[in-house]
């Protein structure tokens, strides 16, 4: 892959949820680092995004590589972002963010049940993929962490067990059937309860750009306060 991102003059960027697979991608060039913390929607490690950031740019200044690092993982805020950049990360790397705008793939049934649903409301699980992903919490993650489910095929045989019945679930719920609305789920962050209203896209960005300033000069006050003190 960085053989043929070279020769095309891509980026090649590489997702870690490890400070040791953070090393290594730096070790091989990739151009940019994507530091996923547990908190992320979909596969993740078991890392926090407060602690993993800040071990991976240390890491990193320590082999002296200058990789740009993309913090992700619960962040839907442009406070949050703020604070990762604070941290050393160059930016962030959203996607949970995104789930309920409009534009968003999901069904009007899932953006509904991520509006209502709190930070506690995702569980990080393997019986999607086969391996450990978060996802917003339903009756039927619930049944697969119980003493007799059968235990998740490894990835990608999982999929072939999940895929199709979730695929069903999603289109029986937006037919309105109730039971299935329950079952509904979709990958998704520890970030969703803080997403509680549905708005575009390109307000999103907005939104992150007031936050991050607000938080900014929130920063910048306190420093002030400290040299003003001192």
């Amino acid at each position: 892959m960085m053989e043929m991102g070279r020769k095309h003059g891509v980026a090649v960027a590489a997702l870690v949820g490890a400070k040791e697979h953070a090393v290594a991608q730096a070790a091989v060039g990739v151009d940019i680092l994507i530091v996923a913390g547990t908190e992320a929607g979909g596969h993740c490690g078991e890392v926090s995004t407060l602690v993993l950031v800040p071990e991976v740019v240390q890491a990193l200044q320590a082999m002296g590589a200058n990789t740009p690092v993309l913090a992700a993982g619960g962040i839907v805020t442009g406070a949050q972002m703020a604070a990762v950049m604070a941290m050393g990360a160059a930016g962030a790397w959203c996607g949970s963010v995104w789930l309920t705008t409009p534009e968003s793939e999901t069904s009007p049934v899932v953006k509904a049940k991520m509006l209502a649903a709190t930070s506690r409301d995702t569980v990080r699980s393997r019986s999607r993929t086969g391996k450990p992903s978060r996802q917003l919490r339903s009756p039927w993650t619930d049944a697969w962490e119980t003493s007799a489910a059968p235990r998740p095929l490894p990835m990608p045989l999982q999929s072939f067990v999940s895929e199709p019945a979730l695929r069903l679930v999603d289109k029986l719920s937006q037919a309105g059937h109730p039971g299935a609305a329950q079952l509904a789920t979709y990958w998704v962050g520890q970030g969703v309860g803080l997403m509680n209203t549905s708005i575009s896209a390109g307000a999103v960005v907005q939104q992150f750009k007031q936050e991050f300033l607000s938080a900014a000069e929130r920063l910048a006050d306190l420093v002030a306060d400290r040299d003003a003190v001192v």
